[in-house]
């Protein structure tokens, strides 16, 4: 009875160790995984839901713990994200800033803590570059160039049917301070400003959202008139497709009265210019994960990495958005 005692009481033991080992082995790789603190911008497009969803589909478990953070575009959201994240002590925070500045105070609370900073698809205009690693993301000012440039070659297209000028634009800038406005305007500026029949003569932000920039749209209309615009460029697809209904409502044809180029070539905007609702647009890569997982490896290894991390990128036009609308991700 003894002995029976004693071996009943040997195996229990060598479960309870058994569980325990096992226990310990989880808690030892949650321990080893990449903290990582990453606040998102919000969810105010498909490109940026695309985004989170890539984000979040690369820094998994085991080898990453996540902390996410939706800033909902607002600045002190950002911010009180980021002071979490130093708190908790992450081992690397990233972040897509809602606007270029006002983030010197908060990097150099990081850069303090010696948490390295990644930034994602947007940058920040600080005194001091150290007070981040690098940048991952798009060249906004060459999205807008390409924006522009498309217009101008569609532009020639058409003079022999009466249409070479003079162009009256409207614009619908995105979230004002942000880079992506910043720049997209700036570059499709620099291209449309070498041919003086282009003039944009009325420019608003839409907050990169389709209620704003069907709104915005509304009061392009109704302050130029049916006959008063002939071209729309919208810093991203979302405000075009919301204007595309102002267009619409107003009894016009989008992609015939008024030519529309836009900014991120997600799924909407091929099923507008597979509609001939739209005419082009650019493309500007959401699907940053993968390479994000893998700068943030590095920097935790103390590996060099590049300062600018740029995506490869295309422009696609209406004429080719059925063959391609299979192939979108996002």
């Amino acid at each position: 009875m003894d002995k029976g005692l004693k071996l009943a009481a040997a195996m229990l033991c060598a479960v309870v160790l058994g569980a325990c080992g096992k226990g310990g082995g989880d808690a030892a790789a949650k321990a080893d995984a990449i903290r990582v603190g990453f606040s998102q911008v919000g969810a105010e497009s498909e490109w940026r839901t695309a985004n989170t969803r890539s984000v979040k589909e690369a820094l998994v478990a085991p080898e990453f713990n996540l902390k996410f953070s939706d800033a909902q575009q607002k600045q002190e959201n950002q911010i009180k994200a980021l002071r979490s994240f130093i708190a908790q002590d992450v081992d690397v925070i990233a972040f897509s800033p809602v606007v270029e500045s006002g983030w010197e105070t908060v990097l150099r609370e990081a850069k303090a803590a010696n948490i390295p900073v990644v930034l994602t698809d947007r940058a920040v205009d600080v005194s001091d570059d150290s007070l981040y690693t690098t940048l991952i993301g798009s060249d906004f000012v060459e999205e807008g160039r390409r924006a522009a440039r498309w217009l101008l070659e569609d532009s020639a297209s058409r003079k022999s049917s009466g249409a070479a000028g003079p162009v009256r634009i409207v614009e619908l800038q995105g979230t004002v301070g942000s880079a992506p406005a910043i720049d997209r305007m700036a570059g499709f500026k620099e291209v449309i400003g070498q041919d003086p029949r282009f003039a944009i003569v009325r420019s608003q932000s839409g907050d990169f959202t389709r209620a704003k920039g069907k709104e915005v749209m509304e009061a392009f209309l109704k302050a130029e008139g049916r006959d008063g615009i002939d071209v729309l460029f919208a810093h991203n697809d979302d405000m075009a497709i919301g204007a595309i209904q102002a267009i619409e409502e107003a009894g016009l044809k989008p992609g015939e009265d008024i030519r529309i180029v836009s900014i991120d070539g997600v799924r909407g905007a091929f099923e507008a210019m597979k509609a001939g609702k739209l005419n082009a647009t650019v493309e500007c890569n959401p699907l940053l994960g993968p390479q994000l997982a893998q700068i943030i490896r590095d920097v935790h290894a103390g590996k060099p990495v590049a300062r600018r991390v740029e995506v490869e990128e295309g422009v696609f036009t209406r004429d080719q958005a059925a063959a391609e609308l299979p192939n979108r991700k996002y």
